[in-house]
């Protein structure tokens, strides 16, 4: 299995409640999937990961901050994949029906590396509505996830956990299309309680990285995120 170097080299990360300190070691490769299959209903419908901050829309922004951390990137929406072209990337449609929420975006991506990048055995998911990601996403939660010993990992900031920024393994397609399918189960945290999850921790001051833009007076809030942190 291929191993990715991380943003930083040396010694291994340690977890802290302020987020990380050191450097860390390469970590597996993984593929990032976009989730833009929500129907962003509080922002007035449409599509939400098109909508522009500080001139660039939040798609581009979500794939600027994950594309160095990742191998490959992949966009989960529904719907005509012609709309997200202008960035190149796979498109790849829920393989459930129903529209059953980040879980079957999940579920997509793991059909999609299973069957299109053998030797691929991770995906991180993030949403396409948090402009604010942490640069050292992908390592850290991988970090997390080998020092507590389960498959599974997800975000949390301050004492906020965000189940949708998760890491996972493709060897979990299939327990959770059963998840899915079977059992009707819409809710990440439910799932992913049976099987193992650590959280890895940032801090939530002086912004949120997990900060997301649900409605419009969000990315207002967010614009003067930016006006103030330019790095943010």
């Amino acid at each position: 299995m291929s191993r990715r170097k991380a943003p930083a080299t040396g010694a291994r990360a340690r977890m802290t409640d302020r987020g990380v300190t050191g450097d860390m070691q390469p970590y597996p490769a993984t593929i990032g999937v976009l989730l833009a299959g929500g129907l962003a209903r509080r922002m007035g419908g449409g599509d939400k990961p098109l909508r522009e901050l500080g001139g660039r829309t939040l798609l581009a922004r979500a794939v600027e901050r994950l594309r160095p951390q990742c191998t490959e990137l992949i966009v989960n929406a529904n719907g005509d994949p012609a709309r997200f072209g202008e960035l190149g990337l796979p498109v790849v449609a829920d393989t459930v029906e129903g529209f059953a929420g980040p879980l079957a975006g999940v579920l997509a991506a793991l059909d999609w590396v299973r069957d299109n990048r053998p030797g691929h055995d991770w995906v991180v998911s993030i949403p396409t509505d948090s402009p604010f990601l942490p640069r050292d996403l992908v390592p850290v939660l991988h970090d997390a996830r080998e020092r507590a010993g389960v498959p599974l990992a997800c975000a949390r900031s301050g004492e906020q956990t965000h189940p949708v920024v998760g890491l996972w393994p493709v060897s979990l397609a299939e327990p959770l299309r059963h998840a899915l399918v079977v059992e009707d189960i819409r809710k990440i945290d439910r799932w992913t309680a049976r099987h193992g999850v650590a959280e890895a921790v940032w801090p939530d001051q002086p912004y949120d990285p997990f900060f997301n833009a649900n409605r419009p007076e969000d990315l207002l809030e967010a614009e003067a995120v930016l006006a103030r942190w330019p790095e943010a």
